[in-house]
């Protein structure tokens, strides 16, 4: 056994890939042994696992390839259909580099197999240009993603934090890229680190390399990789405006700028969202003239910077109503086809189906107040609710008198007097006592 602080050798490309030809992941965008990568699929899964878990891409990934199922026909698709069909992945600049790529592609008749052509398109940088040249053109090129990170900076104890330490973990992964079979080496790194080397309790009696990692040598695996503490931006607020037209039903939408957060998706109106919104001044900010209600509750939402609150005010509007400038009406039944995010549906669901705040709950145990005594309790109970009525203590009910038997002279006497007049308490049949046995 190895002594703490003492490497017990390199890691060795071919231990890695061994254990990938027996444990790799089966992905719908990931080649069979044997099968050529295509690298519309290679390309179009690497955008979109960007900042995504595999178990929210996968459905998404399905979708998407049945709409488009070739760069020439996403690139041929308009904008907002692309839009539509990302709706939900997050991140929608993704979404708009991911088309333009696709338009750059077609109008070039293929991708690119190197990693400096790639990075010269839309929304491909030195990871995905990296994964792409390795994966579908098996160039000899590291792809470096948050699972590949916490894999070199255990493997060689890398001490300098996230995000300044990329390139010397960049550095660590391309010299360890075989010359044979980079592609799976490429994805047997990912998923290493996505099934053995997770950041919590790592399984690292199962990994291929455990005995050159350094950072299991020293008992410091879950310490790894360091980080710089993100600090989180502050609150902003805002409202948001849902009118329904009677009749259709439609809905009133907007689409946002392209560029920004959210850019080019489509949205119910909204206010700007500060800091110090003021909602009770919100409709300043509405898009019509209407009878706008309020409704109860807020809609909540995280981004990477910053929370979000947003009240939501709804107002039915008649049928002739037309839609101001730069806005539209959609049937709620076609809202399927808009490019809505998620924030912009949770806001049309609470529209749809309001649900008030919920009321904190105390942490710790609640406290129990002794009941009051009952003459102290009326003392002081308001004079517009009635007192409670007393509570008494059930009497129990008492056992049945035992009469003792009577003679046979007692008994024969009750019967009755000489005038046929009942006696003055029940007769009671006495029993004939038995004669003693002999």
């Amino acid at each position: 056994m190895a002594k703490p602080g003492i490497q017990t050798g390199q890691p060795r490309p071919a231990d890695l890939l061994c254990w990938y030809d027996r444990h790799r992941r089966v992905l719908p965008w990931r080649a069979l042994p044997g099968e050529r990568p295509e690298p519309y699929r290679v390309w179009l899964s690497e955008v979109m696992l960007q900042q995504t878990t595999i178990a929210a891409v996968r459905p998404y990934f399905e979708r998407f390839l049945a709409r488009f199922p070739t760069v020439e026909a996403l690139a041929a698709a308009p904008e907002e259909a692309v839009m539509s069909a990302w709706a939900g992945l997050g991140y929608y600049s993704r979404a708009r580099n991911l088309h333009a790529c696709a338009r750059a592609v077609a109008a070039a008749g293929r991708f690119p197999d190197h990693a400096e052509a790639l990075r010269r398109l839309p929304g491909i940088g030195a990871y995905t240009a990296g994964a792409i040249a390795a994966i579908a053109f098996d160039r000899q090129e590291a792809a470096v993603d948050g699972n590949v990170e916490r894999v070199m900076t255990r493997l060689f104890a890398v001490e300098a934090p996230l995000p300044g330490s990329r390139p010397e973990i960049r550095r660590l992964t391309q010299a360890l890229v075989p010359a044979e079979r980079p592609g799976d080496f490429a994805q047997a790194l990912m998923d290493l680190g996505a099934t053995i080397c997770t950041p919590k309790r790592p399984a690292c009696a199962l990994c291929p390399w455990m005995a050159p990692c350094r950072a299991r040598d020293l008992g410091l695996q879950e310490t790894f990789p360091r980080k710089v503490r993100a600090v989180k931006g502050a609150l902003r607020r805002g409202a948001a405006f849902v009118a329904v037209r009677s009749g259709d039903e439609a809905i009133l939408l907007r689409t946002r700028p392209p560029g920004g957060l959210l850019g080019a998706m489509a949205e119910p109106p909204m206010s700007p969202w500060e800091p110090d919104y003021d909602a009770a001044r919100a409709l300043l900010d509405a898009p019509l003239d209407a009878r706008w209600k309020r409704l109860p509750g807020l809609v909540r939402h995280g981004f990477t910077h910053f929370p979000l609150e947003l009240t939501v005010f709804q107002a039915r509007v008649g049928l002739g109503t037309r839609a101001p400038e730069g806005m539209r009406f959609t049937p709620r039944r076609d809202l399927g086809e808009e490019p809505l995010p998620g924030l912009m549906k949770k806001v049309l669901a609470h529209a749809f189906d309001p649900k008030p705040e919920a009321e904190p709950k105390p942490r710790g145990r609640p406290k129990r107040e002794p009941a009051p005594a009952p003459l102290l309790a009326i003392a002081e109970a308001p004079d517009d609710v009635p007192a409670p009525a007393p509570r008494f203590r059930p009497v129990p009910k008492p056992a049945p008198r035992i009469t003792p038997r009577p003679t046979r002279d007692e008994a024969e006497a009750e019967v009755g007097d000489e005038e046929g007049r009942a006696p003055s308490r029940p007769a009671v049949r006495a029993r004939r006592p038995r004669a003693p046995k002999r």
